[in-house]
Order: structure tokens, then sequence, then C-alpha cells
């Protein structure tokens, strides 16, 4: 369950997890201990420049962002506030930790200039499409269909920042996921409303849209910190991904009701939340391996999906292609002219008149070593 917790007002000993820190967010972030946070989702201020209410063609005013914690007195004044919160942030992550930022167009750029001056190394950036934008009702620009967010590691020396890149793309029918995330924006039953009807807070997001990044960037357990937490999209989805959380924020109104929607959620069973493992961590097996336990026998003729190449299995568990004889992935890469290859999946035999990837072979021992 969330807690509030009163401004924190010297380091912490130890982290507060899953708590809604009360205060400024560069005061409570300065707090934290150091190198001490896995991911970091951050849905800062956009600072929109709106001139006036904006109707709808029938005359009805567009319930708009015009709450004064968006509200900054020059691009100067946005840009320091920025560069702030991300050195607060830079400070309290651990060193293969990574950050997403969301914004629009009329601070991202801002925002992604500041990352990189501050050391961060920007990854991707990541369009979510929204399915159901706002019309543009004054029919002098595009429809804004979109936001931007900037995916970044603490340096660019980090290199074993967690991406789940298997179980992505398992989930997305084997197919890699693309940069552009078509999500629908929060309505119906999960935006959260206040007594009279209107809407909590005025920008909250999608509870899918936190999964797609929970899911990405980060591992059971592990500690994620939103430095605008608003109405707790952030801690919701953590709680119920098995994560942990950290939110600062400064509206009471905002805290209270993040509570009380963490308060029901209820957490996946672990079951749910275990990832399959990745070929990287699976054991190493040599397609010697394969030969030896006599799921493919010494002079049999490997092809390739299309039946382009042909190369000849020896006892050494090498191939012979011609005069070139070497590993399943050199004669691979040389048969088609390229510097590499991954021969696992570029060779097949043939069985009982079927192509048959070599891949499945090293996958049957290695479930027979789980055994």
């Amino acid at each position: 369950m969330a807690k509030i917790v009163a401004k924190v007002t010297a380091p912490a000993a130890a982290l507060p997890l899953n708590q809604i820190l009360l205060g400024d967010c560069i005061e409570q972030i300065n707090a934290l201990p150091a190198n001490s946070i896995d991911l970091i989702f951050a849905d800062p201020p956009y600072n929109l420049q709106l001139e006036g209410a904006l109707s709808r063609p029938d005359q009805s005013v567009v319930d708009a962002v015009d709450d004064d914690w968006d509200k900054f007195s020059s691009f100067a004044e946005y840009d320091r506030f920025t560069r702030e919160w991300l050195t607060a942030v830079h400070r309290v992550m651990k060193p293969d930790a990574t950050i997403f930022v969301i914004g629009s167009y009329h601070n991202i750029f801002r925002v992604g200039t500041i990352l990189q001056d501050l050391g961060f190394w920007i990854l991707n950036d990541i369009v979510w499409r929204k399915n159901n934008p706002m019309p543009n009702f004054r029919g002098r620009r595009f429809t804004n269909a979109h936001e931007t967010m900037i995916w970044a590691s603490k340096s660019a020396s980090a290199k074993n920042y967690t991406f789940n890149y298997e179980a992505l793309k398992a989930g997305n029918e084997d197919c890699q996921v693309r940069s552009d995330w078509l999500l629908p924006i929060c309505t119906g039953g999960e935006r959260l409303k206040d007594d009279k009807g209107r809407k909590t807070h005025p920008t909250q997001k999608p509870e899918s849209l936190l999964t797609r990044v929970i899911l990405s960037a980060s591992n059971k357990g592990d500690v994620v910190l939103d430095p605008f937490f608003g109405s707790g999209t952030t801690g919701a989805v953590a709680k119920r991904l098995g994560r942990h959380f950290i939110g600062t924020e400064r509206d009471t109104t905002y805290a209270k009701a993040a509570t009380k929607r963490i308060a029901e959620v209820v957490p996946l069973p672990d079951n749910a939340l275990t990832l399959a493992p990745t070929k990287r961590s699976e054991p190493r097996v040599a397609f010697l391996s394969v030969v030896e336990a006599g799921l493919i026998t010494p002079g049999t003729l490997l092809t390739d999906a299309k039946r382009r190449h042909e190369a000849l299995v020896r006892a050494d568990g090498t191939l012979s292609l011609g005069q070139i004889v070497g590993s399943i992935h050199k004669v691979g890469a040389l048969a088609q002219g390229l510097p590499a290859c991954n021969g696992w999946t570029f060779w097949h035999v043939v069985k009982d008149g079927k192509l048959i990837c070599i891949d499945d072979m090293r996958t049957e021992i290695r479930a027979s070593m789980r055994d």
C-alpha cells in the first residue's frame, strides 16, 4: 500500500519504498541515497504556454492544462528547472539505470538537449501515437496526435542496462517492438475523477503506456522513481507488476487520490511476472554437442532456408563448403559473402522432406539440461 510521507529533511539510510513523498521534487530526490534507483519515469510540466481559453466549434470550453504547475515565466526559467531535476535524478540512478522522459513539442526538444548536456546517453526516442487524440479545433495546424518519450541511460558507458528484448518480442507475435507505440489516451473507468465528475489530474497517463515502459526496462523487485507522481499511474502499474516505486508530489489532492488508487491495486501472481529465459542466459551449447548427441550425423548435408547453399557436417562439428572448412557461423557467412552469420538460424537439415532449423536441436539439448 502506498503511504504519503511528509517532506524528507535528511538523507535516508534506506529507500522509502512504495511511498509518496510530499514536497518539492528536487529537494525530495536530493535526500535519497545516491546510485539507488533502477528506473525513472518522468512526466514533467510541458510548459504549454496556453494563451486564453480554448473553445470547440460549438463554443464549449476545452478542459485544457492551465494549472500553475505548468506555467513558467520564460524558456530560461523552464530550462533551469529542467536542469535541476535532471541533475537530481542523475545522482540517484544506479550506473546501469535508465530514464524515460515524456513530453510534447512544447518541451521535449529542450529536455533532450539538457539530458545530453548532463551526460545522459539517449537510447531511443519513442513516439506515443494516440488512437483517439484531441482534434485541432481552430483548423490552423495538424492534429497533435502524439507525444514523444526519450529513453536514456545514465551515461554512454552504461552497457548493462535492462532491456527485456526477448519478452517484448514474444509478446509482439515474435516481431521486434518498434519505437512508435499506438495506445489510447486515458479514458473511461481508468480516469480518476473528483466528487463532481471532474478530472482529478489533467494529464493522467494511461496504464498501458506505463506497463510497456516498466516491462521494457525493469525487472521484478526493481525500484521505479517518478518525480512528478500526479495521479499515481507509475505506482499503480509498478505494484501490479511486482516492482517497488517512489513518487514525489507537491499537490496533496493528487497524492491522496494516488494513494487511494494504489491501495486498490492487486499485484499479479509471481508466475505471471516471471520472464522467459533469454538466449543470452541459456547455457552455451556447441554445434559439436548436437553432433555428439546424434541429432545430426556426420556426413549430413545442411542447407539454408531457400536451399541456395549446401555444407557437409564433419565429425568434429565443423562444416565444409567446397574447400572451405569452419564453424557453422564462419561457413554460413562465407557462403553468403557476408562478414558475419548466425549459423544456428541460417542452417537447416532436411528430415522427412521438411526443413528443420538446427537451432531447434540446440533447444532440445538445452531442455534436457534443465530436466
